[in-house]
């Protein structure tokens, strides 16, 4: 019987699926960006998946993420994602923490544990306190900028994030951590402005759709794949 991963193996050989497998990969944000890249890492044979959110699925979900269905509203997303990459892969291990990621809370997690981390984290005190850590632990990381309030999946791109423009998430990350002394960051952001939305009532949330956020995903994924086997 030929293995599930037989495609992948085409293209990137024997070896590199088996780095793929033994690899730890901790995703920080299980929503629409976050869930599509445990889905593609999952499909790719990562065979280590730590997955932290705190949030559970809601209606508003529905519109963008993976994990979300009308059968799991109401339901950890970490739990859901959990049981869709066994699913998926019967042989990875998932370790799930329902956490919200903060200075508070952050010594709960060992960094140093992982090959690679990945940022798709909403709240911007989460997203600095997390590079900042994982700097100085030497851990790989990659983060999500801004993929709320636009239309077009075909505009992001990878880059560091002093290298960004266009984006407001970016254009605050820089400064914040440019004060904490960090030079470098990959990230994954959008060179499609923002489109302003007229709404009569305060809206929390940015607008989504179906194709944007999992498209970030989707890079970043790609990403952490070609780090981790070259």
């Amino acid at each position: 019987m030929s293995s599930q991963f037989a495609r992948t193996e085409q293209l990137i050989g024997r070896k590199c699926v088996e780095k793929l497998k033994v690899a730890r990969v901790a995703i920080f944000g299980i929503g629409g960006v976050g869930s599509y890249v445990v889905e593609a890492l999952a499909r790719s044979g990562v065979g280590n998946l730590d997955l932290v959110d705190n949030d559970i699925i809601c209606l508003t979900d529905l519109n963008r993420q993976i994990i979300a269905t009308h059968g799991t509203l109401g339901r950890y997303k970490v739990d859901v994602a959990e049981e869709r990459v066994l699913d998926i892969n019967p042989n990875a291990f998932v370790n799930t923490y329902k956490l919200f990621y903060s200075k508070e809370d952050a010594d709960r997690i060992k960094l140093k544990d992982y090959d690679y981390i990945v940022d798709a984290i909403d709240t911007i005190r989460s997203k600095v306190e997390l590079i900042v850590r994982a700097k100085a632990e030497g851990i790989p990381i990659i983060s999500s900028m801004g993929a709320g309030n636009k239309m077009d999946p075909t505009a992001f791109a990878i880059d560091d994030i002093y290298n960004t423009s266009v984006c407001p998430l970016a254009k605050v990350m820089r400064k914040l951590l440019r004060q904490k002394g960090i030079d470098r960051v990959k990230v994954v952001y959008s060179k499609e402005a923002p489109i302003k939305i007229n709404c009569a009532e305060r809206v929390k949330n940015p607008g989504s759709n179906a194709f944007v956020p999992p498209a970030c995903g989707l890079v970043i994924a790609s990403e952490v794949i070609r780090d981790l086997i070259n």
